[in-house]
Formats: C-alpha cells, structure tokens, sequence
C-alpha cells in the first residue's frame, strides 16, 4: 500500500471521551488529549519560573510516586504510594527499594488552590514486590473523563473511582510480575479501558469495559525469542491512531511492536524490532510513519509505515536511529522535525522523514520525564528538577532554564495558561512568566 494512500490521524479527546463534553483544554490522560506530548494550541504555559517566582501554589504530596498529574476542568488527580519501611538494595544489575508496606491511593485536587478534595485508599499491600529506584509503586498515569477515574497500579489492581467524591465503582486485580514495578499507562478510548501488561511470567494485552471492568478481550503478545526472563517485560504505554478510517491501538512490547483492532483485539500487524525490552517510551505518529524506541540494551529509535497486515518486519520498516536515543522517555514529533532527550541529558533533532540529524545539544544531567510541546516551546524535564526550554525547529536556541527542588521523574501537565510538575514530594502550580 503506498504512503500517500494511508489516512493516519490522532484521536482526539472528542473521540476518546464519546459524547462528553469537550475537554481538549484539558490533560486527562498520559501525554495529554492527544496521547502525544502536544499542549492544545490555546496553552500558555510560562516560559519561565522558580521556587519564588510564577508558583501559583505549591503543596506537600502525601507518599511518593511516578505517575503524572491529569486535569479536568477544576480537578487534578494523580496516584501515590504511602511507604513504610524503605530501603534501597542492590539487586543483581539494579538499584531497587524494598518496603514493609505500601498505601495505594489516589488524590484529588483543585486546580485554583492546591487544595484536597478528597483522597481515596485503594490498596493495603504488606511485602510488594521490589520496585527499581527510578521506579515507584505509583506509577501509571491515571485516566479520566466527565464523571469517573480510572487508575491502574499494576499487578496491585485497577479501579474506577467517582472523579467528585472517590468513591470506588469498580476494581479488578490482574496479576503480574513487573520484576521492577508497574510502568504502562492506561488508555481510555470509547467504552473501553486498554491495559498493557508485559511482565516477567506474562505478555498481554486487554481491554476492559470501562462502565464494569469486565473483560472484553485479552490478546497475547507475539512469541519472543529465547532469553531471560527480564528480558520479556516492558513498560510502553499504547495510542490509538487511525489507518484508512480504521482504529487501530498500537503498543511497543518487547521484541515486537503490533497494531491491534481494539474492537477484538485482533493483530492487524506486527513488527519486530530486535531484542528490545523494557521499553519506557510510547509511540508517536503522523501521515507518513510511526516512531518508537527499542529500549534495553542499547535504544533505538525506529520508523515504521503503517497500513500493513500480518508480519511486515520485511515491508515496512523504515530509517532508524542508533544515536543517543532514550529507554525512558518519550519522542516528539512537531511537523518535519522529531525530538527526543536521551536518558543521560544529550537531546536530538532530526528529519522526520529522513532521519538526517539537524542537531545534537547535551542539556547536562539526567532526563527521564517525557518532553512537551506547546506554544511554539520545547519543555524538557531534567531529573534534578530543571526544566530546559528550547525552541523548536531545525536549529538549536535555548530560551530558558527553570530550577525547582526536588527530584523530578512524572510527566508535565498543561492546562490552559498553567503548567503542574510533580516532583517526588510536591505539587506546583505555575503560571505567567511567558
């Protein structure tokens, strides 16, 4: 099938929330309403701030987690884990933390004051799992829509909650052993609650009625080669695209990336991509191809043209980059460019088409946040706290950087002129300074 006959879209918030009202200013999901980094074009975010300038507010976080705030008209929600008894061991290649317990919650904000609305706890687990460093047990980026939440903590269980009161609706447990935590993000799309579950012991991937939980269906991953165990997990959260009019619900597991019918679950295709595992970053897409990230061992980044059926490993696949590629955080795709931010600070543009580099700048540190893009702006998450902006296009020009303390891992959230960062102890509000 040739490229110019391939209509590929986004699904915008007015598809993923059917019939709800329109929410596309808002962020209630991983990436945003569009599932991949952008901002709604009337975002402003600041372009610059501090621990004492443009903070709105700044609250104290109960727990501790890893999953990024969304944001629904005025309401904020994220998860967090309440730990007891934490320590950090060494654990064959990784640096993991141990608990005696853990509190499994979800908090609910209001976005003008910071304050509590309410907050839900979920889950008492005494002895979970080991969770690496970077990680939490808090994770997964909740989802949410007119009226209820859905939060995902892995192999702990997943609920849907009332988004006014918390109340819990529903909650199911699926099993699995993440080996160093839970990873992957919900996606809610139409009546639906798709769920990646790519774990030690388990590769799968379901889709759960969102109005009771009940599954709809559950669909293994293609076969993997031979290896050790940990090399079968992944942490990759899927996006919805369309292809000739057709859904499809795309997710990078490892060793393969597939296209699924998110009516059946269905394979429309599959391609193969190595070895890779433990993959953090999610796909992005436009008219031409799909970009993703390999992960471990060595990441890259890899191109595919959609519109295929059954394996197109040999048909499809297109230019690919072994360059300073990230395991963790996802790329950005804004027109003929694409950026990303390696794990160890050095970030990248090239030629969406092509792959030729345009350029390469170290941005010094550790990124392992996902980046944004929004108002003609390039925000990058530094783990110390930092955010670097840069301006988008085929040369380089940094226009700010924006310290806060505190080690900074979640994902951003934008709604309107306002930007929500989460470090691992606080919440901050920020606003003006463009």
């Amino acid at each position: 099938m040739k490229t110019g006959m391939i209509s590929l879209v986004l699904t915008v918030a007015a598809t993923l929330m059917a019939g709800a009202a329109d929410t596309t200013a808002d962020w209630p999901q991983f990436r945003g309403p569009t599932g991949n980094g952008h901002a709604p074009a009337s975002a402003r975010p600041p372009l610059y701030w501090g621990e004492t300038s443009n903070v709105v507010w700044k609250v104290s976080l109960t727990g501790r987690g890893r999953s990024s705030p969304i944001v629904l008209g005025n309401r904020l929600w994220l998860t967090t884990a309440v730990e007891k008894d934490v320590v950090r061991t060494r654990m064959g290649p990784d640096d993991m933390q141990t608990a005696s317990h853990v509190s499994l919650r979800v908090l609910c904000l209001d976005t003008r004051t910071g304050k509590s609305l309410w907050e839900t706890n979920l889950y008492e687990v005494d002895r979970p799992d080991p969770v690496h460093w970077l990680n939490s047990w808090a994770t997964p980026t909740p989802a949410a829509e007119p009226g209820r939440v859905y939060a995902d903590f892995g192999t702990h269980g997943t609920v849907s909650l009332d988004a006014d009161t918390g109340a819990v609706l529903w909650r199911v447990q699926l099993r699995l052993d993440h080996q160093v935590g839970p990873g992957s993000s919900p996606l809610l799309w139409r009546d639906r609650l798709f769920l990646i579950r790519d774990g030690r012991d388990a590769q799968y991937v379901t889709a759960l009625d969102k109005q009771t939980g009940r599954s709809l269906w559950k669909t293994d991953r293609p076969p993997l080669q031979a290896g050790s165990t940990s090399q079968k997990k992944s942490f990759s959260s899927p996006v919805m695209m369309e292809v000739n009019g057709q859904p499809q619900l795309l997710s990078v597991g490892p060793q393969w990336v597939v296209a699924y019918d998110p009516a059946t679950g269905s394979e429309v295709w599959r391609l193969r991509h190595g070895n890779g595992f433990s993959i953090g970053a999610s796909p992005v897409f436009d008219q031409e191809l799909i970009y993703f990230s390999t992960g471990c061992m060595k990441a890259q980044l890899w191109t595919v043209r959609p519109g295929g059926q059954g394996d197109i490993t040999a048909t499809h696949a297109g230019w690919k980059s072994l360059k300073q590629v990230p395991v963790m955080s996802s790329p950005l795709l804004d027109g003929r460019e694409i950026y990303w931010v390696a794990d160890d600070g050095m970030a990248s543009c090239s030629d969406a088409r092509t792959g030729e580099v345009r350029w390469q700048e170290r941005l010094n540190g550790s990124f392992l946040a996902t980046p944004l893009l929004t108002n003609g702006r390039l925000y990058f998450f530094r783990q110390d706290g930092t955010t670097v902006v840069v301006k988008p296009g085929p040369v380089f020009e940094r226009l700010s950087e924006n310290p806060l303390a505190g080690t900074l891992v979640a994902s951003p959230a934008v709604s309107g002129d306002t930007l929500y960062l989460r470090t691992d102890t606080h919440l901050y509000c920020l606003r003006g300074g463009s």
